[in-house]
């Protein structure tokens, strides 16, 4: 089981919408996909069509309750695909817990099933745009750090962010915690600044830059309105493609670290 925390501390950029759609894309090529909403605004939860009902139980009681990860877990509308939905009453988590002990353990203590019983090939968790406790237990919780990017100046200065946050979990919590990739998102080829932002995060990052780029594209934005994946409210467009291509590039780029490994 692979566990990929699909963090940006600048919003806007595509993250919860790269969420949504790399777990889809995932899923409609063959690997069991957990996606876990860990943003108290619970977009990824309303994208995927999660109803108030199905939301009875969510992330706040595995955090707070213990309850098991995999009771918590909703089927979405794609066979393959489950989600654990969120809460406003995570927003509490930090103030409640406090000084516990293990506080920002907790995510990775629940998981530790589900890697023993191997149920899921990925675990993606939609992380909020700011570095609070719930960013920090999906660090700690994750293999690796994986970044959407809007190619824009700004998106920049949210990628330096979230580099020293990366390192500072490494530091004292997760020291194997590591960039899984950064995918370009809202990517604009008629726009120059996007060609150059591209061209500067390629430059700094190398081969951690996925060779996929989502590009932006009309459908992608309304799909979430009908609480749906782009991949299932129109497979045909730009954006479903991209991110079907991605989902392959991810997949073949972890079998080669897998080969590196064995």
């Amino acid at each position: 089981m692979r566990v990929l925390a699909v963090a940006n501390q600048k919003g806007g950029v595509g993250k919860t919408t790269t969420a949504i759609n790399l777990g889809t894309a995932l899923a409609a090529v063959g690997e069991k996909v957990l996606l876990i909403d860990s943003d108290p605004q619970g977009n990824a939860s309303t994208g995927l069509g999660i109803t108030r009902q199905q939301r009875k139980t969510n992330l706040y009681d595995v955090l707070m309750n213990d309850m098991p990860i995999a009771e918590a877990a909703v089927p979405t509308a794609l066979p393959g695909f489950d989600i654990i939905p969120s809460d406003p009453d995570l927003s509490g988590v930090e103030l409640e817990l406090g000084h516990a002990p293990r506080r920002s353990y907790r995510l990775r203590d629940a998981l530790e099933p589900l890697r023993v019983a191997g149920h899921y090939g990925y675990v993606l968790i939609d992380c909020p745009p700011s570095l609070n406790l719930l960013t920090v237990n999906a660090m700690t919780a994750a293999d690796a750090v994986f970044v959407p990017l809007q190619t824009e100046f700004f998106a920049l200065e949210g990628l330096t962010q979230l580099m020293r946050t990366v390192d500072l979990v490494r530091g004292s919590l997760n020291p194997t915690l590591e960039i899984q990739g950064v995918v370009l998102t809202m990517f604009d080829r008629r726009n120059s600044l996007s060609e150059q932002v591209a061209r500067d995060v390629r430059a700094h990052f190398g081969s951690k830059v996925y060779e996929t780029v989502i590009p932006r594209n009309v459908r992608v934005s309304e799909a979430p309105s009908f609480g749906q994946p782009v991949l299932i409210y129109d497979l045909k467009c730009a954006g479903s493609q991209a991110y079907l291509k991605l989902a392959r590039e991810v997949v073949g780029r972890e079998r080669e670290r897998r080969l590196r490994a064995a």
